[in-house]
């Protein structure tokens, strides 16, 4: 599944992202609200998948090696946490969807691309 069949499927829309960034392939999704949570995860990779709105989420995500951050819950990036993400080529796309939502959704697209 790629980021496309993310915008296209969930409905979301792209924030900002790098050249290119319409065919990043996603195999694993990160989902929470945690930081820290998010911080000891093992998934280098994975799309991140949160409601919380902040340069601290961009950060966190560089950390872990996601590239892509999906916001839930109809939730708008800060100025300051869209040129974060543009300087660290992390793609930030955003749902008015609800994170369980959203996740059962990529869920199932996930099976179809299988």
């Amino acid at each position: 599944m790629t980021i496309r069949d993310l915008v296209e499927t969930l409905p979301a829309h792209i924030v900002c992202g790098p050249d290119g960034y319409q065919d990043l392939s996603i195999s694993s999704v990160l989902a929470g609200d945690l930081m820290s949570d998010i911080l000891v995860s093992v998934e280098g990779g994975a799309l991140l998948v949160t409601s919380l709105a902040t340069e601290q989420t961009i950060r966190s995500a560089d950390m872990v090696g996601s590239p892509a951050v999906l916001l839930v819950n109809d939730k708008l990036p800060t100025e300051e946490m869209r040129t974060l993400a543009m300087d660290l080529d992390i793609i930030l796309f955003a749902t008015p969807l609800p994170m369980y939502e959203a996740c059962a959704e990529i869920a199932r697209l996930k099976r179809l691309s299988e």
